[in-house]
């Protein structure tokens, strides 16, 4: 009956690390990766980049691609 109490103890330490897993299990990469993906709307008309908003959309285009005429959707964008 010695390692009863170590039996104990490792089922309780080896729960507790499967309760860990399951928790870290909710925040994964591949979710990070969709809702950052939903962020991305504006896409480049020139090299499709994708950009979170109309501003740096802008910033992009002016720096990227200054010889193309910009878009109609950026020119009312400051």
């Amino acid at each position: 009956m010695a390692r009863g109490q170590q039996k104990v103890q490792s089922q309780a330490k080896a729960a507790e690390k499967q309760a860990k897993m399951k928790k870290q299990q909710g925040h994964s990469a591949n979710e990070q990766k969709k809702a950052a993906q939903k962020a991305l709307i504006h896409v480049c008309s020139v090299c499709k980049a994708q950009m979170p908003d109309p501003k740096t959309y802008k910033q992009h285009f002016e720096n990227k691609h200054p010889k193309n005429d910009m878009p109609e959707e950026l020119k009312a964008v400051s």
